[in-house]
């Protein structure tokens, strides 16, 4: 282990400035960052060169690198026939429900947890985070038996955006993720507004929200990304035609519809999530840090 400047490395600066270890380092460098891109865009870069191809080259074996003729007019025909854009609303309208129900809900559990620390509080979290170490498909059963009879209320929530945003607002990792961060706030600010007559709701709207913008940000996206690529419990709640999310509605229409229109559907229904990411992956990053290290 070599130290420079207070940090150590596998490797010394020196050895890496020098000919032979310049050369290595460099290598290594490009040959891992090479692969892994190849990894992460390559089946990206064949969704969008196979939504250009026609249905003969799509199937040949060994497929093609690049489209021999272009067909844009694949995209055209995906939007029109597979009736894109009534999906896309119904998967952005189920999105933001999706967002407001946790952002309300799972800060209200998290701010609980954390600041207020009700009586047997750590006992809650633990058994919150117990739940994550069930398989997601062990809960659909109980799941949908709930949904098409609410208990007490015995109401069919089949068709109802309620059905998907419901299961979604129990999160017990937005919820843990939001307490992290509420516990790095400062506990001199809670005392402070405590001494200025605040109440416990008035701390949260004042204090504690203006400081989580980049965790709200988090826990925002993944609810949409959440609502964006699930497929097994929208197939089941959402049966009817009208009601259907994007990945949904693709699946049913594939099966009369040729291969490269379908892929052309995809790569459609991936554009909003890329560019939500793109858009907001700094917060993402910051979210995902602030509040990891306390000292």
């Amino acid at each position: 282990m070599a130290q420079d400047s207070g940090t150590r490395t596998l490797i010394s600066q020196t050895q890496i400035s020098r000919g032979r270890g310049r050369v290595i380092y460099w290598t290594l460098l490009v040959v891992v960052v090479a692969a892994f891109t190849l990894v992460f865009l390559g089946p990206l870069y064949w969704m969008v060169t196979g939504a250009l191809k026609s249905g003969q080259e799509i199937a040949q074996t060994p497929p093609s690198l690049f489209p021999k003729d272009p067909q844009p007019q694949n995209y055209i025909d995906a939007w029109n026939n597979l009736d894109l854009a009534k999906l896309l609303f119904n998967t952005f309208y189920y999105a933001i429900g999706a967002v407001l129900f946790q952002l309300v809900l799972d800060t209200a559990a998290a701010y609980s947890l954390s600041k207020l620390r009700p009586i047997f509080g750590n006992v809650i979290l633990a058994l919150m985070l117990g739940t994550l170490m069930i398989p997601a498909m062990v809960l659909i059963v109980p799941q949908y038996v709930t949904v098409i009879d609410l208990p007490i209320l015995h109401i069919n929530l089949l068709d109802s955006p309620f059905a998907i945003w419901l299961p979604l607002v129990a999160n017990a990792f937005n919820i843990f993720l939001l307490k992290r961060f509420f516990d790095s706030i400062p506990e001199e600010l809670m005392a402070a507004a405590l001494m200025d007559g605040a109440s416990s709701l008035r701390t949260l709207w004042s204090i504690i929200l203006p400081l989580s913008r980049p965790i709200l940000g988090v826990v925002s996206i993944f609810a949409v990304t959440a609502v964006w690529k699930d497929f097994l419990w929208p197939k089941l709640v959402m049966p009817s035609p009208e009601t259907r999310t994007v990945s949904v509605g693709i699946y049913a229409f594939a099966g009369g519809t040729p291969m490269n229109v379908v892929i052309a559907a995809s790569v459609i229904a991936a554009i909003p999530t890329v560019i939500i990411f793109l858009i907001f992956q700094r917060n993402i990053m910051s979210g995902l840090t602030t509040g990891s290290i306390k000292g």
